[in-house]
């Protein structure tokens, strides 16, 4: 019986629920020993309107059930967030409402493939914009600061004993210059991850995080399963960004780099002691959106905590690669 009403239309639903209620209402003033006069009294004033209130009461409980599913259909679309893909409306309710709700996750299943793909093609020109600009950097600004530490070196040696300090200084400014070009060169193309891989990579981003900003940084790097290119670029992109959110905000003395595994997905975890994040940040960080578009790329997971003991946690869990991925 409760199966064959929840697979009535909602119209139909509504209509015999207030066929049931009159008909209650009908029974009610047929056989109950009520009979109101005129004028009325106050007793045949209060059994009407408790009969009222029951029938009102008894057609709120009847109705519920029915329109329920359309409030929880209603809230999933509020919850919904473009950044945090992967979430749909429960196939619940009669007729009417599944079909609205598979409607809806269809809707959401074409707009994230198609905001995946946009996603992958701007992240893509990004990276090849990155490598274009890091190789002029080296082949034109770096091989020109190089000139120059060799033309200091070539005048030390008939510069004046009073114009040495001067020398000395330009010198270490040329050689200054040349070592944050190389810098932003391995900021901009990660060649650790083209020539040795994602674990060798994170631990020189570790490493160089460590020396500039004077940061103990714990690593914890164990990787069992492959990884796809775009998989291991993501994760070294928001481990990337993670250190220098640290840098920049946290005024941390320590973090731990982890990347290890939890059942079948791959989660790299940054965690600081630092004053914690700001919850409006959240929303309104340029970095931390750059974070969840490029976890939406590959269909993983973005998650922000704060740690019992203070700081923040920053977690992205990247799901199995699925058979035929490159």
């Amino acid at each position: 019986m409760r199966a064959r009403l929840l697979s009535l239309r909602l119209f139909w639903r509504v209509y015999m629920t207030n066929v049931l209620i009159l008909a209650l209402a009908f029974v009610g003033l047929v056989f109950a020993p009520v009979t109101v006069s005129v004028p009325i009294t106050v007793v045949e004033l209060l059994l009407l309107a408790g009969g009222l209130l029951a029938l009102l009461v008894a057609n709120l409980l009847l109705l519920r059930p029915a329109f329920g599913p359309l409030e929880e259909l209603a809230a999933t679309m509020r919850r919904h967030d473009p950044l945090s893909p992967g979430a749909r409306a429960r196939v619940v309710g009669g007729p009417d409402v599944v079909t609205i709700a598979r409607a809806f996750n269809e809707m959401l299943d074409r707009l994230e493939a198609e905001r995946r793909e946009s996603a992958r093609q701007a992240l893509m020109v990004q990276e090849r914009e990155r490598r274009r600009i890091a190789r002029e950097l080296h082949d034109e600004v770096g091989q020109t600061l190089t000139g120059v530490i060799l033309q200091v070196e070539g005048l030390s040696a008939t510069i004046s004993d009073d114009l040495r300090p001067k020398l000395d200084e330009l010198r270490e400014t040329a050689r200054h210059g040349t070592e944050e070009v190389r810098r932003i060169v391995r900021r901009l193309r990660p060649e650790a991850l083209e020539e040795l891989g994602l674990q060798s990579a994170l631990a020189a981003l570790a490493t160089s995080f460590s020396e500039q900003a004077r940061i103990q940084v714990v690593r914890r790097l164990e990787l069992e399963r492959p990884l796809s290119r775009e998989e291991e670029l993501v994760i070294y992109r928001v481990a990337q960004e993670a250190l220098t959110n640290v840098a920049r905000h946290a005024l941390a003395r320590r973090v731990e780099l982890r990347l290890g595994h939890s059942g079948d997905r791959t989660v790299l975890t940054v965690r600081d002691d630092g004053r914690g994040l700001p919850p409006e940040s959240l929303s309104s960080s340029n970095g931390i959106r750059g974070m969840r578009e490029r976890a939406m790329l590959i269909g993983a997971q973005l998650s922000f905590a704060t740690p019992p003991n203070g700081g923040t946690e920053v977690q992205l869990s990247i799901p199995p690669l699925e058979p035929g991925s490159p």
